[in-house]
């Protein structure tokens, strides 16, 4: 199978010559493939006050990598609009625009954006403007939003 990412895991066990040139080339091999394996993972950071690495990689224009970035805001219902901060002149595209909130009647979780399959007026949106993240519940009886965590991960200029 001809996969992208048949290297991004690491061994479990090697073998190492006793020789020392053969050995110091068996550790330089087995050095770049922990990093490369180490560096193709996701990096686990999500930040609300500046963004981070994610250490997603897309390529959009053919072998060319472009990392991308995020970074997380909360909110409450007194914070539905919320100023980002960002310059979207030197963004390319936003790949990932995501998370969660409580509904405070019910202590449900739901997930951001949410769509009621039942009644397109009761979900609630993410919409990302030049400077705002608007959340917006819907015109029907959407959940009542009372405090949630919005994520969006995007691309710089390369």
């Amino acid at each position: 199978m001809n996969t992208l990412n048949s290297t991004a895991f690491l061994r479990t066990s090697r073998e190492f010559p006793e020789e020392i040139k053969a050995l110091t080339q068996e550790i330089n091999k087995s050095y770049l493939e922990i990093a490369n394996a180490v560096n193709g993972r996701t990096i686990g950071l999500f930040p609300t006050t500046k963004p981070a690495v994610t250490g997603n990689n897309y390529y959009l224009n053919s072998t060319k990598r472009q990392q991308s970035v995020r970074q997380t805001w909360t909110f409450t219902s007194s914070t539905l609009t919320i100023t980002h901060g960002l310059n979207l002149s030197n963004i390319t595209y936003v790949p990932l625009i995501y998370g969660t909130f409580m509904d405070s009647s019910t202590n449900i979780f739901y997930p951001l954006p949410y769509v009621d399959v039942s009644s397109a007026n009761n979900g609630v949106s993410v919409k990302l403007t030049s400077t705002q993240i608007i959340i917006t519940a819907g015109s029907g009886s959407p959940p009542n939003v009372s405090t949630g965590l919005i994520t969006i991960e995007w691309l710089q200029q390369p």
